[in-house]
């Protein structure tokens, strides 16, 4: 995050949604936030080697760079995709988690990091759907700039069946119980039911589903752990 805000401060200043964050208003300059970034990076890096694994280590060097590098740098000012490219960052820190404890991978912690990855693309172009001009004035190419509101809520209904697929994977694979299996039922139902209900031209209604993908996001989580918790205990 200090990297990306390094790197964008520029675009930054002149956003509404983002004037607000520690560069544009000068509690920190740029060499400040480059230097605490990096540093934070490599403290991060190195503690997970050294306390964990070197797979778990690689991997968060990789989710860096990727994010960093790829997303940021690269593809974020230069396609309307970069959203559903640079979400495999966002994606990766269960398979960090995983990995950090485990030393190795299997299915389930790819399972979610599919459930994060297909959840991004709808998460943050509701966002963009409301803070469209803020992404035209400042050139980036996001997907309502670019191809349409319409098209944009199309992707967005379209992600949203193919998230309620993923979800449903650690139950269809044993990796967890009836309660989970119902939690997430009723959570993507609702998530594609504010899918359909998002307008063109209103912006409350995005802005119902922004709000409502991250306790999603969290709620799924949690239901995987409580389900867990029952299963063991009862």
């Amino acid at each position: 995050g200090a990297l990306n805000m390094w790197y964008e401060a520029d675009l930054d200043k002149l956003m509404s949604r983002t004037c607000l964050r520690p560069i544009p208003t000068g509690k920190v300059n740029k060499s400040q936030a480059l230097i605490f970034g990096l540093a934070l990076s490599l403290i991060s890096i190195y503690g997970l080697y050294y306390f964990s694994n070197l797979l778990s280590a690689f991997i968060l060097f990789f989710t860096i760079f990727f994010y960093v590098v790829v997303y940021t740098v690269w593809l974020k000012r230069k396609t309307p995709q970069n959203i559903v490219i640079g979400g495999a960052a966002g994606a990766l820190p269960p398979v960090i988690g995983w990995v950090s404890v485990s030393g190795d991978i299997n299915s389930f912690p790819i399972i979610l990091f599919l459930l994060i990855f297909i959840w991004t693309p709808p998460h943050f172009w509701a966002l963009s759907l409301f803070s469209e001009n803020d992404y035209g004035k400042v050139g980036l190419p996001m997907l309502p700039n670019v191809l349409g509101r319409k098209t944009t809520i199309k992707s967005i209904i379209k992600y949203s069946y193919l998230l309620y697929l993923i979800s449903l994977l650690p139950y269809f694979l044993k990796y967890s119980g009836v309660f989970y299996f119902i939690v997430a039922v009723l959570l993507n139902t609702l998530f594609l039911y504010i899918a359909y209900c998002v307008k063109p031209q209103d912006s409350i209604s995005s802005k119902k589903l922004f709000k409502f993908s991250i306790l999603y996001l969290f709620m799924i989580f949690i239901a995987l752990i409580a389900d867990n918790f029952l299963t063991f205990y009862w």
